[in-house]
C-alpha cells in the first residue's frame, strides 16, 4: 500500500556481542560442513538477557534519537518470533511500564519474521486514521538461548541471532519517508513451517524442541509427494516478485534505483538466489556483509540494516532501501523506505 507523508523519525537497535562459526564448529554447535556451503560468519548471542530488556534498550534508543517525548506515542506494537517471559504474560506492558505509559494503545505482534512490516502496515494506518494522532512505536526482540531452540540448526541456511530493533513512524516530517509495505499470504504453503507436527498439545508444553529445519524435511519428505505443495513453493517465489514490483511501482521507481536492498540474514546462495538475482542487482547492493556476521535476527533483520546503513553512512538523502522478508504463513513482504535527510545522530 502506497502512504503519503509517513515518516520515520527514529531508529534504534541493540545487538549483544557475536559468536563466531569458527567457535561454534570447535564446541560442536554447529555443522564443520555448513560452514563453506552457506558462508556465514556467526551469531549474537544475549546469555541471558531478557528480549523484553534488549526491546526497551532498543526503543529508548529510538525516541531519543526523534526528537519525541514518550507521551507523544500513540500507538506500540512489539513483534516477537520466539518466547518472551512468562507465558501468559505480555511483553509490551514492560515498556509501556518502563517507557511509554499505560495510556498508549499497546499490543504484540506474533507474525513470525515479517512482523515488523505488518507492523509499519497497521501503525501507518493507525496514523492516517485520525488527526492528531503523533507517533507510532514498533520494536522487535527475540532471545534464542532457550532449552528447546537450537540457534545453531535453526533452519536451512540459517542460525538464529539475539537482537532487538526500533522505529518511529510519525506523520510528521522525519530523516526518512515510508514509501510503500505490501503483504501478501501464500495459504497453500502453510504447512511448510509446521510440517507433520501436532496441532495440540502445543509443543513448547510437553518439552518439544523447535526446529524449522526438522519442519522443512518433514515437508519435503512426507507433504510434498502428495503433489499439492510443489506448486506451492513456486506460488512463494512468484509472491515475492509482486509484492517488490508492487512495492516499487507504488514507490515510482524500478529496481535499478534502489541503492540497497536488506533481505533475511541468510546464507549467502539464498541471499543471491531468492533476493538479488530476482532483482538482477549485484550481491554489493546486500545487507548481507554484516548479516552474516551477526545471524537471523528475528523480525529485527531489516531495521538492523537500516540502521547499520545510517550509521556508517551507507544511505544519504535521495536513496532508496528495499526491505524484503518472508516469514511463517507463509507470508511475502516488502517496504520501500527513502531517505530524505541525513539524520542528525548517524
Amino acid at each position: 500500500m502506497y502512504w503519503a507523508d509517513t515518516y520515520i523519525s527514529g531508529v534504534g537497535a541493540f545487538v549483544p556481542r557475536t559468536v563466531s562459526v569458527e567457535k561454534a564448529v570447535a564446541k560442536g554447535w554447529y555443522p564443520a560442513e555448513e560452514v563453506e556451503l552457506h558462508n556465514l560468519a556467526g551469531a549474537a548471542v544475549a546469555g541471558d538477557l531478557p528480549a523484553p530488556e534488549m526491546a526497551l534498550h532498543a526503543a529508548q534508543s529510538a525516541l531519543k534519537r526523534s526528537g519525541r517525548a514518550p507521551a507523544d506515542v500513540d500507538l506500540l506494537l512489539y513483534a516477537s518470533t520466539w518466547h518472551q517471559g512468562p507465558d501468559g504474560w505480555p511483553p509490551h506492558s514492560y515498556l509501556q511500564r518502563h517507557l511509554v505509559g499505560g495510556d498508549v494503545l499497546a499490543t504484540e505482534i506474533r507474525q513470525g519474521c515479517n512482523g515488523m512490516f505488518i507492523a509499519l502496515e497497521l501503525a501507518a494506518s493507525y496514523l492516517d486514521a485520525t488527526p492528531g494522532r503523533q507517533a507510532a512505536l514498533l520494536v522487535a526482540a527475540d532471545n534464542y538461548g532457550t532449552p528447546l531452540m537450537d540457534r545453531w540448526r535453526m533452519g536451512p541456511g540459517y542460525i538464529g541471532g539475539d537482537a532487538a530493533s526500533a522505529l518511529v513512524l510519525t506523520k510528521a516530517t522525519g530523516f526518512a519517508r515510508l514509501m510503500s509495505v505490501c503483504t501478501v499470504t501464500v495459504a497453500e504453503a502453510e504447512e511448510l513451517h509446521r510440517g507433520t507436527e501436532p496441532l495440540f498439545p502445543p509443543g513448547v508444553t510437553v518439552g518439544r524442541r523447535m526446529s524449522f529445519g526438522a519442519r522443512n524435511e518433514q515437508f519435503r519428505q512426507q507433504v510434498m509427494p502428495k503433489g499439492e505443495s510443489t506448486a506451492a513453493l513456486f506460488k512463494i517465489q512468484r509472491a515475492l516478485m509482486e509484492v517488490v514490483e508492487r512495492a516499487l511501482d507504488e514507490s515510482g521507481i524500478e529496481a535499478r534505483d534502489l541503492t540497497r536492498v536488506a533481505f533475511m540474514n541468510y546464507s549467502e546462495e539464498i541471499v543471491e538466489q531468492r533476493c538479488m538475482a530476482v532483482l538482477d542487482l549485484p550481491m554489493s547492493r546486500s545487507t548481507w556483509d554484516h548479516g552474516r556476521t551477526i545471524g537471523h535476527c528475528g523480525a529485527s533483520d531489516q531495521v538492523l540494516a537500516l540502521d547499520r546503513l545510517l550509521a556508517t553512512g551507507e544511505l544519504g538523502p535521495g536513496d532508496h532501501l528495499l526491505m524484503l522478508g518472508t516469514g511463517p504463513g507463509v507470508t511475502v513482504s516488502s517496504a520501500v523506505i527513502k531517505i530524505v535527510d541525513t539524520p542528525p545522530w548517524s
